[in-house]
């Protein structure tokens, strides 16, 4: 039973590097056939992959059905002023959604605290978008200049020789060239669509942060309460300085016209 055992793992160790053997002979041919620039391409097809799943993950993570309704009850409590509930669902909560509202509540509902809020996390919803982006851009273009490259190579092959033994040894060397157009386009492609799926999320995702924003703001106008604590003690700071100069300059004043009293 053991030496089965023994065997099937062998064998499929075997296959294993059979398989990863076999792909990395693909891929030297597939090089060699395209030229160099076939290199940066393959590096751009790993690399947009790998953003298009983290951002997927991300996505899927912020916009799955329990946030999205743990969110409505936060707007709800923001609503109605309800701060003892809006501070129990932002407790736990790592989203930017929760994080924005938080701030809010512990600083106030200014404009000026909601757009800071709101900056602070924009990074988190755009990351990668300008990667993504320039992948778009990039990929056609490198390939474009491997085809570019490629069709030179050739007519150089032309130029070289006196007469044209086998044309198709041209043909096969322009078709070879178009390798790299190929793979530009498809990996363009294959970007474009995850970009502007994710381009709609982030827009969906900001209106929903104006949504948090403006049922913090309603609620504390509703409740009476300041928009911002420490604006607050500052006015009254302010107040009680400005009539503290007033009496102080009252009593300069009154000693001034005794003064001019006795004088007389």
């Amino acid at each position: 039973m053991r030496a089965s055992r023994t065997r099937a793992a062998f064998a499929a160790v075997l296959a294993y590097d059979a398989g990863m053997y076999g792909l990395v002979e693909d891929l030297a041919l597939l090089i060699e056939r395209g030229g160099y620039v076939m290199v940066p391409l393959l590096a751009l097809s790993v690399i947009s992959l790998a953003l298009i799943l983290e951002r997927t993950l991300f996505w899927l993570w912020l916009h799955r059905h329990r946030r999205i309704v743990r969110l409505e009850m936060l707007t709800d409590a923001l609503r109605r002023g309800d701060r003892q509930r809006a501070e129990q669902l932002v407790r736990e909560d790592r989203s930017p959604y929760a994080e924005v509202a938080r701030r809010m509540l512990e600083h106030g509902s200014t404009d000026a605290v909601a757009v800071e809020a709101v900056t602070h996390h924009r990074p988190r919803l755009d990351r990668f978008m300008i990667a993504l982006s320039t992948i778009i851009t990039a990929a056609p273009l490198l390939g474009i200049l491997g085809t570019v490259i490629g069709i030179i190579q050739s007519f150089r092959l032309l130029g070289a020789q006196l007469t044209l033994s086998d044309p198709r040894e041209v043909a096969a060397g322009i078709a070879a060239a178009l390798l790299t157009t190929a793979l530009g386009l498809i990996v363009a492609l294959f970007t474009l669509f995850p970009y502007m799926l994710f381009r709609g999320q982030v827009d969906r995702a900001l209106g929903r942060l104006e949504s948090v924003i403006a049922a913090a703001q309603q609620g504390d106008s509703e409740s009476g309460r300041p928009k911002s604590a420490p604006e607050a003690g500052q006015a009254d700071a302010t107040a009680s300085d400005v009539t503290a100069s007033t009496k102080s300059a009252k009593k300069t004043t009154s000693q001034r016209r005794a003064e001019t009293g006795r004088r007389v």
